[in-house]
């Protein structure tokens, strides 16, 4: 059973909730009470966003008021929360570096296991040390000791202790004149043993070891391997540590005096705020800034670009200029350090409503005095057009935070009238915002425009265009008739359809979200218009789907064509061809390709963003284009068979494709592949691949005799060689089922595929047995899993909804109308408030889960209401 954190992950959890965190963040006050200046809260930003952390301080002086040998030195309560918290944080370290004996650190500062401890000024790191020392030292300190009990031990308030290297001389209760003639005799001392001396707050050490916070604090970074590191002191000796510090480092001051740390703070109660403010902001990063469930989210788009919207308007995801660019806005990635453009009403209240306006891609968030109304605009090629029309009686607060290519690319903002410019990109970003006075303003990092806009005197219009070189040029119409416009063409559009009567809404929602996939200036489909939603919270299961893999467009067309569209099914067989005139021949067809054609770029990870919901790593790039995918050209062949079919003729280009479609199949529908799931494991004889391969040749050879071509001599052969060897070998008797695989007792829903094409028939008992065994093993709820086996990789996910349209399919197929409607209804239930479906479902926490929306969830649930009203039709008729 899914559940939705990784274990490590989940480990962390369960810590995070054994500690009192409502305690932690009522010390996370406003920053004026804190003594944390804007400066410092930047590099604590910075700070909280590194792969690796280790958070790290001296102990007296720095995690409590002073040294001593009561029970004052412990921790502040506050403090030691923190570092508990901090320490429970995947990839977060603790520990503390103290001068202390590490016997007597321990036993006072009484911290778990979590948080590393390090001894007598860096050199003591495990028990073991102080039973290690030789003879001669042991009576070196000895001597050391007495020496110093009979020079200062009557002195009024100091004590001596013995520590494994040396000896320390307490002095906290004395007053200043006994501290002053005390240090001057212990230094003495130490010079006439040859020992270091060692002037720590209110304690002098007098020790055979050098101090070493700096090489303890390298040695535990090595140790634990960290990207950054904070360390935190007070002591003369904490400056030793401090200079080690680099690059994404924090060092701070604890208390008055000179120091080489970036940043001083006046006492231990400001350090242990300055904890609890690191963990809310790293928990943040890790986890997620109050993630928001994936199906809430509405997309817009116009063709070309595509943008996700926050139920409360925000602009969470935007790229730029093609749908596998860097990011422009990516909080959903990574919340506000990841970039986002913002509008709410001043006045705090709550969303009353999100809705597209009806058959188009324009959505509209209402607030009580407060309304936003969104679309992309059709703009030029390789500019990207996005309105925020803001209408009411209230006042709007605008943030516009772009964070180009990931937020990892530098920029400034420059206002030039009505326009905001953002300068420095590799393409020109200009937000037109008449009437709007912004101030922008800077965290050293990035640039951030804000304003507070009043609507009572009409509406407020800003457009940002990516892109373009010159200004937006006057508008005569005004921005109204520029989205009635756009509305138009999108009604005009919905009207050609023909829509079934099972779930008109949802399906026209649908059918407008596959068309918003099309990228109709080259013609090809993505699979999703976002990269790295996780198929399980904190995994690693987190891909880059927006690229055209020929199986999920080739599907994705064909839906439209089933609703009697066929303009986007000639673009991307256009877009095919293209694609084909490059390759060496078509058996060697990736299965993906960007929507410009071009090969992919390796897959890479971007490290500085945290993922949804703390789910990393972030991937640009999908390493599926170097797999063998066989079953690709199935879904060829039976888009050119339908699009021939519903317009009753087939041009030579289409049949051209055809031919080259079944010469792949002859050339390798014999060899293993890594199948429809994209495995990373080696390749295997997959039994839907080999059914695809099959249905290639079966709708070349019906196509040929529906439209007067001449097959080849070899496909019918082959395809009936195909089936003799699928209907053999992907059976296994073991679970009665057909399986993933040859030699394989794994179920995997995409074998329902053996009935649904009509390689078998469906009345065949071995189908219904598959039905069956689907239904049974990986049908849980209102969801269907895609397979229960180990696919060589770590962590888990949620269920398919395309897999769940399979099993719908394979019901009616199979006669169980009643079963097929009961699955059906419960997956329209899933569907968010705006009519989105991500790609999967994780029933046990009924989370929704991976890139959204989906193209595959969509198409399959078109195709679903469509067979539901031929069936229901039928038995009306019976």
């Amino acid at each position: 059973m899914p559940t939705p954190l990784n274990q490590s992950v989940a480990d962390s959890a369960l810590l995070m909730n054994s500690l009192p965190l409502g305690l932690l963040r009522s010390f996370v006050r406003p920053q004026e009470d804190q003594g944390i200046t804007p400066e410092l809260m930047a590099d604590l930003k910075v700070l909280s966003r590194v792969p690796g952390l280790l958070v790290a301080c001296n102990y007296g002086g720095t995690l409590c008021e002073a040294e001593g040998v009561s029970n004052e030195t412990l921790p502040l309560d506050s403090a030691a929360v923190a570092l508990r918290a901090l320490a429970a944080l995947p990839n977060t370290h603790a520990g503390i570096i103290s001068g202390r004996s590490l016997r007597d650190l321990a036993a006072v500062s009484r911290l778990p296991a979590e948080v590393h401890l390090v001894g007598s000024h860096g050199v003591e790191f495990d028990m073991g040390f102080a039973y290690g020392q030789s003879l001669a030292t042991e009576n070196l300190l000895h001597e050391v000791a007495t020496a110093l009990s009979e020079a200062v031990g009557f002195e009024k308030g100091v004590s001596i202790v013995r520590k494994p290297v040396g000896v320390a001389v307490r002095t906290r209760p004395a007053t200043q004149d006994v501290v002053e003639r005390v240090t001057y005799k212990a230094q003495h001392i130490a010079i006439q043993y040859g020992l270091y001396f060692i002037v720590d707050g209110t304690v002098l050490d007098l020790t055979v070891e050098e101090p070493a916070k700096g090489k303890a604090l390298e040695q535990l970074r090595s140790r634990l391997g960290v990207t950054a590191a904070l360390y935190a002191g007070d002591a003369e000796s904490d400056e030793r540590a401090l200079a080690t510090l680099r690059g994404p480092d924090l060092g701070l001051h604890v208390g008055p005096g000179d120091t080489t740390a970036a940043h001083t703070i006046p006492d231990p109660e400001a350090f242990a705020r300055v904890l609890a403010l690191l963990f809310e902001l790293r928990r943040s990063w890790l986890f997620g800034e109050d993630a928001v469930g994936l199906e809430r989210h509405s997309m817009i788009g116009n063709g070309t670009s595509t943008a996700l919207l926050t139920p409360d308007a925000k602009v969470c995801w935007m790229s730029h200029p093609l749908p596998d660019s860097g990011s422009l806005f990516a909080h959903i990635l990574g919340g506000e350090p990841a970039g986002h453009f913002s509008i709410e009403p001043v006045k705090p209240s709550a969303v009353l409503a999100q809705r597209y306006v009806d058959n188009t891609m324009i959505v509209e968030t209402r607030w009580a005095d407060v309304t936003v109304t969104d679309y992309l605009e059709p703009a030029p090629d390789g500019i990207t057009s996005l309105v925020r029309v803001l209408s009411g009686n209230g006042t709007a607060r605008v943030v516009f935070a772009p964070r180009p290519d990931y937020a990892s690319a530098p920029f400034n903002m420059e206002i030039r009238g009505d326009e905001i410019h953002v300068v420095g990109t590799s393409d020109p970003i200009i937000l037109s915002a008449p009437g709007v006075e912004f101030t922008i303003t800077s965290d050293s990092r990035h640039a951030t425009a804000t304003a507070e806009v009043y609507l009572g005197s009409g509406p407020v219009v800003l457009n940002l265009r990516c892109g373009d070189t010159e200004s937006a040029p006057p508008d005569p119409d005004g921005e109204p008739a520029r989205r009635a416009a756009v509305g138009q063409s999108s009604r005009e559009w919905v009207k050609s359809l023909r829509l079934p009567a099972i779930k008109t809404s949802l399906v026209r929602r649908s059918a407008l979200v596959l068309k918003s996939l099309v990228h109709q200036p080259t013609g090809a489909v993505l699979a999703a218009p976002t990269t790295s939603l996780p198929e399980g919270i904190g995994g690693t299961r987190n891909w880059d789907y927006r690229y055209c893999w020929l199986r999920d467009a080739s599907m994705t067309v064909n839906a439209l064509v089933g609703l009697g569209s066929t303009e986007e099914a000639e673009g991307f067989l256009g877009w095919l061809g293209r694609i084909l005139e490059n390759a060496p021949g078509p058996e060697w067809l990736h299965p993906l390709y960007s929507v410009t054609g071009a090969p992919l770029s390796t897959e890479a990870i971007v490290d500085s963003l945290p993922g949804y919901a703390g789910s990393r790593p972030v991937r640009i790039g999908n390493a599926a284009d170097h797999q063998v995918q066989l079953d690709v050209f199935g879904p060829i062949a039976e888009l050119i068979h339908d699009l021939a079919e519903r317009r009753g003729f087939l041009p030579d280009d289409h049949w051209f494709l055809m031919e080259q479609m079944a010469h792949a199949v002859i050339a390798r529908w014999h060899e293993p592949d890594h199948g429809i799931w994209e495995a990373r494991k080696p390749p295997r004889h997959h039994v839907y691949s080999k059914v695809m391969c099959w249905v290639t040749l079966d709708r070349a050879v019906r196509t040929a005799g529906l439209h007067g071509r001449m097959p080849h001599a070899d496909w019918a052969g082959t395809a009936e060689t195909i089936r003799d060897e699928v209907l053999r070998e992907g059976w296994d008797s073991s679970v009665a089922s057909y399986t993933v695989a040859y030699d394989s007792p794994d179920l995997d829903a995409a074998v329902l595929h053996i009935g649904l094409s009509g390689l078998l028939d469906v009345r065949d008992q071995r189908f219904l047995d598959t039905v069956t065994a689907v239904e049974r093993e990986l049908r849980v709820g209102p969801t269907v899993f895609r397979y229960r086996y180990d696919d060589g990789l770590p962590g888990l996910e949620g269920g398919f909804h395309i897999c769940t349209t399979w099993l719908i399919e394979a019901y009616l197929a199979v006669g169980r109308l009643d079963d097929a409607l009961e699955l059906f209804n419960r997956l329209v239930a899933l569907f968010g408030p705006t009519g989105l479906l991500p790609e999967e479902y994780d029933p046990g926490t009924e989370t929704h889960l991976g890139n959204h929306p989906q193209a595959y969830s969509h198409l399959g649930f078109i195709r679903c209401a469509q067979l539901l009203e031929l069936n229901l039709a039928k038995a009306d008729v019976e």
